[in-house]
């Protein structure tokens, strides 16, 4: 018999919560050039949501191409991102300041899609801010992975020539739930989904936006195997595509609900849309004893080391 290697450090349980079943809505937003515009729909969104029932609403993030980005709260170019970039830290984010007043009023967590933000050092991050039902924010996840892609005669393009790498994985304790972020590109990871799972975390959160080509092909591919190799729920929540917008890079749209056995509870079209599904926090444990897979992992072949626990001491 082969010997029992830990994974490093062990696994943690998950933590208790006092809902098992809750409403999640999705908001498939349309950007325009004009910022206050971008956080008053989506305010009104939000409120719609809520009304509607959800206690978490996840916003998208980023758009891409080779001149030109869209963040849920404005568009970019090279030249005027910074004037675009918010202070998080600094209190100085009229769209942290909107998404706090907005899940203090009406009690819901928020996963903030992504936005810039400015750091204390002048680095710009493209940052997602978990804000709670007090209106607090709980956690702020700066992209880990940086997109970079150079396909020739189709699009090139080098996400760390704006922004920065994040350096620390997200995983916050919501009353929802323990969730685990990532910021688009960082949805092709495997091994950062792992390690929120070994964490605890009974959702994964991707504010996201593919593009037509890699969105056809792989978004519901990624999707769904970060869900089933982990069994959780995954949600991905992308920008509405803009059909007549002068890119190369035409957004895939179709922000999805993905339960741990893979399967879509509910997904969007590509145009502007909210959409709301349940959550049965439940169905984790059922499908773990249905399909023990932690009990069957070679750990003596093969290990998963969370470098930050490990490196604390954490093994608790």
């Amino acid at each position: 018999m082969a010997a029992t290697v830990s994974i490093s450090p062990s696994p943690l349980p998950h933590p208790q919560v006092n809902i098992t079943k809750y409403m999640v809505a999705l908001l498939q937003l349309p950007v325009s050039p004009r910022k206050e515009e971008n956080i008053a729909r989506a305010r009104d969104r939000i409120d719609a949501a809520a009304a509607a029932g959800a206690a978490l609403v996840v916003l998208p993030a980023s758009l891409i191409n080779s001149s030109s980005l869209e963040i849920w709260n404005c568009p970019y170019s090279m030249e005027t991102l910074p004037s675009y970039g918010e202070d998080i830290d600094g209190g100085a984010s009229p769209s942290i300041s909107m998404l706090s007043e907005v899940a203090s009023r009406r009690r819901i967590t928020i996963v903030g899609g992504s936005i810039p933000e400015i750091s204390s050092s002048g680095k710009l991050f493209n940052t997602c801010c978990v804000i709670g039902t007090d209106g607090q924010i709980k956690a702020k996840h700066r992209k880990l992975h940086l997109f970079e892609i150079d396909i020739p005669g189709d699009i090139t393009f080098r996400e760390s020539d704006t922004f920065a790498a994040g350096q620390e994985p997200t995983i916050v304790d919501t009353d929802v739930g323990l969730i685990g972020i990532g910021i688009c590109h960082d949805i092709r990871f495997p091994e950062l989904a792992k390690l929120y799972r070994l964490r605890g975390a009974h959702l994964i959160c991707y504010p996201s936006a593919f593009n037509m080509s890699t969105g056809e092909l792989l978004w519901d591919l990624m999707q769904k195997s970060r869900a089933v190799d982990n069994q959780l729920f995954v949600v991905t929540c992308s920008p509405a595509r803009d059909p007549t917008a002068k890119s190369d890079y035409m957004i895939w749209g179709h922000s999805s609900l993905i339960g741990p056995f893979g399967e879509v509870i509910a997904t969007a079209g590509h145009e502007e849309e909210t959409v709301i599904g349940e959550i049965d926090l439940s169905m984790i444990q059922t499908i773990r004893e249905n399909l023990p897979l932690e009990m069957q992992r070679r750990e003596d072949l093969y290990q998963l080391v969370d470098v930050r626990r490990k490196s604390s001491g954490d093994n608790a």
